[in-house]
């Protein structure tokens, strides 16, 4: 005898596995391509608690500390910009559009 929800749990995972390998677009490849050069085109340097975006104009500059919370949230009004932060020390994390990075400020 067999067991029904065994059947039933196979014909389950073989149709969610073919629609997972058949669902996939063909141009997934190219837009990964598009958002990592758009991606790699923002660049942010934190140096002497100076933090130096290029290629950001009309973005937010925003530092989150450990535990989640927003300290800053700063717009990016020229596509070279220098920000001066007056945050504590710390470990912090700033994101710019879709580019993050972890600071430690000593």
């Amino acid at each position: 005898m067999r067991c029904q929800k065994c059947d039933l749990m196979k014909k389950i995972w073989i149709f969610a596995l073919a629609a997972c390998l058949l669902g996939i677009p063909s141009y997934a490849i190219e837009q990964t391509e598009d958002i990592e050069s758009e991606v790699s085109a923002v660049t942010m340097v934190f140096q002497n608690g100076r933090i130096h975006v290029t290629n950001a104009e009309g973005m937010y500059l925003q530092v989150f500390n450990l535990t989640g919370v927003r300290v800053a949230n700063i717009r990016i009004d020229s596509d070279d910009k220098i920000i001066s932060l007056n945050i504590p020390r710390g470990c912090y994390i700033m994101k710019v559009g879709k580019v993050v990075r972890k600071v430690t400020i000593k």
